[in-house]
């Protein structure tokens, strides 16, 4: 059990791409023999596509970020522990496990990340902070940082990084920067639908790096198809930027699903296209929001797609490097 984490080789390497699913664990009241075949469904329906993981969302209400009413009501879920590793055992992949530690102290987050380790098998860890300044924090996200750094498990350890946040307030980039040397090894975007304000935070961060001398680390972007007009608004309510000609675009499709799967290539394909002078190493997070069998194959055609994108971009880069050996 005290095999380290099997991403941390593939993360280093920045002549390929990495590539996960994302997925939510089932409600708490689900049933022991019910979550098995959740899990088990989840697995037979991505089994013909090539991944390096699974993600694991720890689902928080987040009412506090914003007025507006949460879409669809919020339920708590398992124990994103048990959920990943039951993922991991049956498909023998590693899985990202999110920790929102916004009720810890620093004790609490201690035993959690000692029975992550030893109990659920868990190795990579995604830690998220408050959803808003309002909220009592006990643990601040840089002493969570240092609590699992501290930890005498070697777990590999993610951060978020929010290109709105960027957009808004213009330093997501440093905090970038901040996070790795607090500990953080990785980052994974929320759902990506504004191309822009990546590309603007992208090129940040990338420059940033050159000028100070840093390795950039890799940013793991997330895509999420959109079938209907109420997982347009949760996009929303999460605090994902839509542009105003992009809704509008989906809603009016004849079949919005398979609109927004073009958007989505659409916007990976501008934002590859921006950043590719940078060498930055990034990722793919492919994610289904909903429980709709629609949406969840949606999702995995968006997929394909993505990651046929993503590996054509990093063959450019090949050629860049080769071009400028010379």
């Amino acid at each position: 059990m005290n095999k380290g984490s099997e991403l941390r080789a593939r993360y280093n390497d920045n002549t390929r791409g990495v590539y996960f699913i994302g997925t939510t664990p089932p409600k708490s009241d689900t049933a022991v023999e019910q979550v098995e075949l959740i899990a088990e469904k989840l697995l037979e329906r991505v089994s013909d596509i090539d991944f390096d993981g699974l993600i694991v969302y720890d689902i928080q209400d987040e009412n506090s970020r914003t007025n507006i009413p949460r879409p669809f009501p919020f339920k708590s879920t398992l124990d994103p522990r048990y959920y990943s590793s039951l993922l991991q055992n049956k498909s023998q992949r590693p899985v990202i496990t999110y920790k929102s530690v916004v009720q810890s102290n620093s004790d609490d987050f201690n035993l959690w990340a000692n029975e992550a380790w030893q109990k659920y098998g868990i190795r990579d860890v995604v830690l998220v902070g408050s959803p808003s300044q309002k909220n009592n924090i006990s643990l601040p996200l840089a002493s969570a940082y240092k609590t699992l750094v501290d930890n005498k498990n070697d777990f590999f350890i993610g951060g978020i990084t929010i290109a709105e946040r960027h957009a808004n307030k213009g330093n997501e980039h440093t905090r970038l920067i901040e996070k790795h040397q607090q500990g953080c090894n990785f980052f994974i975007s929320q759902a990506i639908y504004n191309p822009q304000a990546t590309i603007d935070m992208l090129t940040r961060y990338a420059i940033e790096c050159q000028q100070q001398g840093l390795k950039p680390q890799r940013i793991i972007l997330t895509f999420s198809p959109c079938g209907s007009k109420k997982t347009l608004e949760f996009i929303e309510w999460l605090g994902v930027s839509v542009p105003e000609a992009t809704s509008l675009r989906i809603l009016n499709a004849q079949k919005p699903l398979y609109e927004s799967i073009r958007i989505c290539l659409n916007t990976l394909q501008q934002i590859l296209d921006a950043v590719l002078p940078y060498d930055l190493p990034l990722g793919l997070n492919i994610e289904s929001l909903t429980n709709r069998k629609e949406e969840i194959d949606g999702s995995i055609l968006l997929y394909k797609l993505l990651r046929s994108t993503m590996e054509n971009y990093l063959s450019k880069q090949e050629l860049e490097r080769l071009i400028h050996q010379q």
